[in-house]
């Protein structure tokens, strides 16, 4: 029987803080509702993907200070 250890160095950080996590959750409750809306002041209408709800959540939650990676760039 082989025993898998982990060394203390190789031990995976969290990318995500629990306050991201629920702000994500929020946000895709809003969506699925209906009631999440895109752009400044929700001008440009209704989030139709779960992909757009999940990338509103994590801006804002950057926004309140949550531990979330950055923004990858182009």
């Amino acid at each position: 029987m082989a025993v898998t250890r982990r060394s203390p160095k190789r031990a995976k950080k969290r990318k995500y803080g629990p306050a991201a996590t629920r702000l994500v959750k929020e946000e895709l409750g809003r969506q699925k509702r209906g009631t999440l809306r895109s752009g400044k002041k929700g001008r440009a209408g209704k989030v139709k993907t779960r992909k757009q709800a999940i990338a509103i959540a994590l801006s804002e939650a950057r926004k309140a200070g949550a531990k979330v990676p950055r923004r990858k760039r182009a």
